[in-house]
């Protein structure tokens, strides 16, 4: 399908902002970090969004140190379904304002708690930093559900690219070692290290992206000589992806990540999972998070709601 007219529009103005930036190989990773929030935060104040009624920033402790997160609950009241949040940006950039908006608008549709969590971040915290931040988040998130106002029998895990990448990891980690988890939520998510697959090849760069980028990323997170093929880095590779959560997979067409996502769904399925997978045609890497921005960003996060919401009552109802 040809790019869609948003998607195309997007990548104008993306690619104008970067054509200032320094050359890849010469980006101070902290520098970078640092003009992505300020423009996030920027766009955070944007009405893209109907507001949540409560959004609190805090932090709870963390295996390196205090963990920033927000919680966002949708009302009134307690008992709310859950959803443990982890943002994308290569293990590198971003932050909790970084696709915030999509967040209010699921937590409002799904009538969900989220705790997003702001774990460290690559280079300076290299692996498995993050998955460690973001198991011991999902961890305090289960004990102290009740003092946020959820449902500790019914929590969600969920993230969007390198997000999505530790979603799916410490899913596989809860699944021995706890809490029980009743749904997974991988946007355009990072599950492997192979970079011959056919989606790499054909979106190699122009669309958000690059294979370049992924390398960078990659580098920076796991150094000159961390394992890429180790299962809580490239969760496809795990050997036995059996007793899982239900999984709502993301991918887009225009995305070198696009063959990977649906490796992991096909996967998942063949394990005996419950998966709904969305090829999202004519879009590019991440468009779920450009709520305000591509339109189809909305009828990405009903849809994920929908899921969402039904595990959630599979789980309330007890089958």
């Amino acid at each position: 399908m040809p790019l869609h007219p948003q998607a195309q529009a997007f990548l104008e103005v993306f690619e104008a902002a970067d054509a200032q930036l320094p050359p890849l190989a010469e980006r101070d990773p902290a520098w970078w970090r640092d003009q992505g929030r300020q423009l996030a935060e920027t766009a955070s104040h944007l009405p893209y969004s109907p507001p949540v009624q409560k959004e609190t920033d805090r932090t709870i402790p963390g295996p390196g140190g205090e963990i920033p997160v927000r919680v966002l609950t949708p009302g009134p009241g307690y008992g709310y379904p859950v959803l443990v949040w982890f943002h994308g940006g290569g293990w590198v950039l971003g932050g909790l304002d970084g696709g915030i908006h999509a967040l209010r608008l699921l937590a409002n549709v799904a009538n969900c708690v989220i705790v997003s969590v702001d774990y460290r971040l690559a280079p300076e915290h290299r692996f498995p930093a993050a998955v460690d931040d973001c198991l011991a988040a999902t961890r305090w998130v289960a004990e102290h559900a009740a003092e946020l106002g959820a449902d500790a029998s019914r929590i969600a895990v969920g993230g969007d690219s390198a997000g999505g990448n530790l979603a799916a990891v410490v899913a596989q980690l809860a699944r021995d070692g706890g809490p029980d988890f009743v749904f997974q939520l991988l946007v355009c998510p990072v599950t492997d290290s192979d970079f011959s697959r056919k989606s790499y090849i054909a979106n190699n760069e122009g669309y958000l992206l690059s294979t370049e980028m992924m390398e960078w990323f990659w580098a920076q997170y796991m150094g000159p000589d961390g394992d890429r093929t180790d299962p809580r880095v490239a969760p496809l590779r795990a050997a036995d992806l059996g007793g899982l959560p239900s999984a709502h997979v993301i991918a887009a067409e225009y995305a070198p990540l696009a063959d990977e996502a649906v490796a992991y769904a096909e996967a998942l399925e063949a394990a005996g999972v419950d998966v709904t997978m969305v090829m999202a045609e004519g879009h590019i890497h991440d468009y779920v998070m450009n709520l305000g921005i591509i339109d189809d960003a909305e009828t990405a996060i009903a849809d994920v709601a929908r899921n969402m919401t039904r595990a959630f009552q599979l789980a309330g109802s007890g089958d």
